[in-house]
């Protein structure tokens, strides 16, 4: 009995959902802090898929409540054209720059 306790509460435990890449570990950081460069270069981020590439899917910006941010996947090698907008997403990946504009690489994701 003992031994069905433990495995039931390791398994409420781990996270579920679909995965995308690498799935995402760690605490979030928030989209804020990214872009402050409070941030680790290597990250988790929670938050909303606002906005997507149309054609591929290979970005989308992602809004957690404290800013908005771009999330790149073509390095990672998933698109998320299946994905619908406004889809709770927990992103893990690296700091980026486009230009002047702060982004983040994807690795991989769960929704």
């Amino acid at each position: 009995m003992l031994v069905l306790v433990c495995g039931l509460a390791a398994a409420c435990s781990r996270p579920t959902g679909k995965v995308r890449g690498v799935a995402p570990r760690g605490e979030p950081h928030t989209v804020l802090a990214v872009q402050a460069g409070d941030a680790p270069t290597l990250l988790t981020v929670r938050g909303r898929m606002i906005e997507k590439c149309p054609v591929a899917g290979c970005w989308f910006r992602l809004d957690d409540e404290t800013g908005i941010i771009k999330v790149d996947t073509k390095s990672a090698g998933f698109v998320v054209t299946d994905i619908p907008l406004n889809t709770l997403l927990t992103v893990g990946g690296k700091i980026g720059h486009e230009g002047q504009e702060t982004i983040i690489e994807a690795t991989g994701l769960r929704y």
